[in-house]
């Protein structure tokens, strides 16, 4: 649905997007995860055209992110929702003309019955039905982010545009906004692009995700994947390193999925070889409702082969680590 090719940006000397290209797909919720200044925002901006390019293309259902043809890009611009760390609500107006301010913006009606209608669904969507009159000052942060998100709805986006909207939210409110965009996902078959620097919010929602460093994609796949079985780069940016491991014996880590994670491998391992050894390292985590995790175990050499055999008929991924 959404394809960027070698796109580069730059802020005068300062390169910000360094050649990004990714793929995302209709119906997909995608994740750009980086830490601050890594070009996340910036990505997000030229895919919906608040921010050019300088060069590469940007093409959203085949049609192309461009600044050549002004009423074109707004078109386009139409079909994408954003939601921002900020909220952006206007303090004088209450949730309804708020989830309405799109509408006024590109000059339709909102006090016919159908406008009404769905406004008030919207609103009844995110669950603020009670809040319909409630002023800005008057809501959580949770809750202006639920009214930031019924306007982003409000023009019928087919792409949902996500910068940074959970980082402002403690922990609780954080899932209940995810499990609301995943609900979106899932009911209206919305694309969702998810911009974000906290690594619950891509465990817990995206499909896919892409690592952003100094303006590039260092590393692109399903969440669990990369985060059980980092490379050396997500390994730095995740700051999860097994670095006080022994060093007599033999390391071997052991990785998980949803299949295997709740099979006794290691207890069946000790007990059917007659092998001792110690248990280093681990994590098991949740992935939108699926287990994966990894483990690392230290065995003697003489054990070594015997392990492995056992581990490659329990069909248990491993590798020895230096």
């Amino acid at each position: 649905m959404i394809k960027l090719e070698n796109v580069k940006k730059n802020f005068g000397d300062l390169s910000v997007l360094r050649g990004i290209s990714i793929e995302i797909q209709d119906r997909q919720i995608y994740g750009i995860i980086g830490q601050s200044g890594a070009g996340k925002s910036t990505l997000l901006r030229c895919i919906n055209g608040l921010e050019s390019y300088d060069s590469g293309t940007i093409t959203v259902n085949g049609a192309p992110v461009s600044f050549e043809n002004k009423n074109e890009l707004r078109k386009l611009q139409k079909k994408m929702g954003m939601i921002f760390q900020n909220f952006n609500l206007l303090n004088r107006l209450d949730v309804y003309d708020n989830v309405a301010l799109p509408m006024k913006f590109w000059g339709m009606k909102t006090k016919t019955p159908e406008a009404e209608k769905k406004i008030r669904g919207l609103i009844e969507l995110v669950g603020l039905g009670d809040k319909i009159h409630a002023r800005p000052r008057e809501l959580s942060g949770g809750q202006k982010q639920r009214v930031a998100i019924a306007r982003a709805l409000v023009l019928d986006p087919e792409i949902l545009l996500c910068d940074e909207a959970t980082s402002a939210l403690d922990p609780g409110i954080t899932r209940e906004i995810l499990a609301l965009l995943q609900k979106i996902n899932k009911e209206m078959g919305i694309t969702i692009i998810v911009v974000t620097h906290q690594m619950e919010v891509v465990k817990q929602i995206c499909e896919q995700v892409a690592f952003i460093k100094d303006g590039s994609v260092i590393a692109e796949g399903k969440p669990e994947e990369l985060f059980v079985k980092p490379t050396k780069e997500v390994k730095a940016f995740l700051q999860e390193e097994s670095d006080h491991l022994p060093e007599e014996g033999i390391n071997i880590q052991l990785f998980f999925t949803d299949e295997s994670s709740d099979n006794p491998v290691i207890t069946m391992m000790a007990r059917e070889l007659n092998v001792d050894f110690s248990i280093c390292w681990a994590k098991l985590e949740d992935f939108r409702s699926s287990v994966y995790g990894s483990l690392v175990i230290n065995v003697k050499e003489k054990d070594k082969e015997k392990v492995c055999a056992y581990l490659d008929q329990a069909k248990v991924l491993w590798e020895v680590l230096d």
